[in-house]
């Protein structure tokens, strides 16, 4: 059960399998409270519902101001916040939607995602995390790399997002570690930097071959011993070298800055500090905060 606490207002971070919220104070959030209510779960009339069960403690005075972001806005979410043309700043309070609702209480707003029109890419919720780490770090320029399923790389320049591209990594990595021949010789946890750095490495100087390197890690678990530990850390380096190979422009000779899950930024942060560039890791959590918080000032 969420416990009550004063909030100033609202933040939430609602993507396709979770809905997060935040209760928020002048000096940052008092409480955290997570649901299942991701908006693949939804139909549009469930929203407003889902929210009020999960942050109606926190609504000390009404109307209490929401900021949302991420799968909430999409066509299939609760309201759609159309996409903003690129290059462009990653938020502008101007361009939030405002969501009408039953409840008098709820004044909530979607900050929409980002677009490129060529080639055609779009981000919905990480344009959120880059605008926060814009307000962390102080910065207005460089390279920027969001981990997770599918994965965002974004060029900013004087605070404006120029170019992005997304790849979708991480859902190849779950489609072919569980559904694929591979899932036969493949541990479900476990790792080993060797093998993850040797995958890296093999997909970084021949990406074409991807395909052959990946029904390896089947012949090798059969005939050569692999551990599934091994094979999984390699099915990793390979799918996040092929990745680094076509996003190449992004990262060579340029730090980055990269947001998201701890494990998995870890991982790409080895892979790019092997090719010599410098990572620095920001929380992806208070990148969605800092960056909602720019939206409420």
């Amino acid at each position: 059960m969420t416990a009550a606490v004063p909030a100033q207002w609202i933040a939430v971070d609602w993507g396709t399998s979770n809905l997060r919220a935040w209760a928020m104070g002048s000096a940052g959030p008092l409480a955290e409270a997570v649901s299942d209510d991701g908006m693949g779960k939804l139909g549009r009339a469930d929203f407003e519902p889902a929210l009020r069960r999960l942050i109606a403690p926190w609504i000390a005075t009404a109307p209490m101001r929401v900021i949302c972001c991420g799968m909430v806005g999409s066509r299939q979410g609760w309201f759609e916040a159309p996409y903003r043309a690129t290059p462009c700043a990653p938020l502008d309070p101007a361009d939030m939607v405002r969501v009408a609702t039953e409840d008098a209480a709820l004044d909530v707003w979607i900050a929409p995602g980002l677009k490129q029109i060529k080639p055609a890419d779009v981000m919905r919720g990480e344009e959120t995390q880059i605008a926060g780490a814009l307000a962390l770090t102080g910065g207005q320029n460089g390279m920027m790399c969001l981990p997770g399923t599918h994965t965002k790389w974004a060029h900013l320049l004087a605070g404006e997002v120029i170019s992005f591209q997304t790849f979708m990594t991480g859902e190849m990595f779950a489609l072919l570690s569980t559904q694929s021949v591979l899932r036969h010789g493949m541990a479900e946890d476990g790792w080993d930097d060797a093998a993850f750095d040797a995958g890296v490495s093999d997909a970084l100087s021949r990406p074409e071959r991807i395909a052959a390197q990946l029904f390896g890690l089947r012949a090798e678990g059969l005939i050569a011993s692999l551990t599934p530990a091994a094979a999984r850390s390699r099915l990793s380096g390979l799918l996040i070298g092929t990745e680094l190979a076509a996003a190449r422009p992004y990262w060579l000779g340029q730090p980055v800055a990269l947001i998201g899950a701890e494990g998995i930024s870890k991982a790409y942060a080895r892979a790019l500090e092997a090719q010599g560039v410098d990572a620095r890791l920001l929380s992806a959590r208070d990148c969605t905060l800092a960056g909602l918080a720019t939206l409420v000032r």
